[in-house]
């Protein structure tokens, strides 16, 4: 039987609480930079206004702390940074610092544009901190986590560890961006074929003594499980580690709550992977 990858690919329509959830989102990622009274809002590491890094710092916070990145999601066209600012409160209780970052979006810019940025955003982060990074990103964000972990970073800045980001953590990514180049969401990213392959970080080479974990909600389409279970599998070999797992009883967008929670197991493994990366000598 034929695929109807719109179907698959229609969060939305799966799950049709997402308006709530969205909402709920945007209610905890306020209180959360309530709260967190040390925070730096809206540092600037491109030219366009989209492009800020919210830092949220752990608790006594110095050059030994662990860093990770979180990136949202939102099919590279929508949502907003500040609706995942509690994405940090696990990590932060934990001592990981951690940086939410925003970017452009398609039609705007091409998904090869928002690469660049979020790879911008890490030599940033580098620069500022002098840390190598720990990538976590859900849904798009999940595959632009995998286009850092992918990186030669010495092709891009002289002044970088080509191992900048060691490890990264996919929630619910896509890796593969071929199927979507027939399907509506494609009206806003304008991917032919040809440009689907080449963001498609399934298609990359890993470097050696890379780490890539990928996760996703049990209850989601059959073609999110096949994506991260995909790239787990291809990215396998001697000098690469990946893990695949499949979290019970949640969907494409409740599956990332779990990072906002100190006692989860996803805050427990990105807490786990900061830890390896910042015991990497500069």
């Amino acid at each position: 039987m034929a695929i109807d990858y719109e179907k698959e690919y229609d969060n939305r329509a799966r799950v049709p609480e997402h308006p709530e959830i969205f909402a709920r989102w945007t209610r905890e990622g306020a209180a959360y930079r309530d709260a967190a009274g040390d925070a730096a809002l809206g540092a600037s590491y491109g030219p366009s206004p989209r492009q800020t890094i919210d830092l949220f710092p752990a608790k006594d916070d110095d050059s030994s702390t662990p860093l990770a990145l979180f990136i949202h999601g939102g099919w590279w066209r929508s949502l907003e940074p500040s609706m995942f600012s509690q994405m940090a409160a696990g990590p932060n209780a934990k001592g990981v610092s951690v940086a939410v970052v925003g970017y452009d979006f398609c039609p705007q810019v091409t998904i090869a544009t928002i690469i660049e940025q979020t790879r911008a955003a890490c030599l940033w982060l580098w620069r500022k901190q002098r840390r190598r990074i720990t990538v976590c990103g859900h849904s798009a964000g999940g595959h632009l986590a995998a286009c850092m972990v992918a990186q030669k970073w010495k092709a891009f800045a002289s002044d970088a560890p080509n191992d900048l980001v060691p490890c990264a953590y996919a929630i619910s990514g896509v890796f593969d961006l071929t199927p979507l180049v027939n399907i509506s969401v494609n009206q806003d990213l304008r991917l032919d074929p040809t440009e689907a392959r080449r963001v498609s970080p399934l298609y990359w080479r890993l470097p050696p003594g890379r780490s890539f974990d990928t996760v996703v909600g049990a209850l989601e389409s059959s073609e999110f499980l096949r994506q991260s279970r995909t790239i787990a599998e291809a990215w396998r070999q001697a000098t690469v580690q990946t893990r695949y797992e499949e979290i019970a009883g949640v969907n494409h967008f409740t599956v990332v709550d779990a990072l906002s929670q100190a006692g989860s197991a996803m805050t427990k493994r990105v807490c786990e992977l900061a830890h390896s990366v910042n015991s990497i000598a500069l």
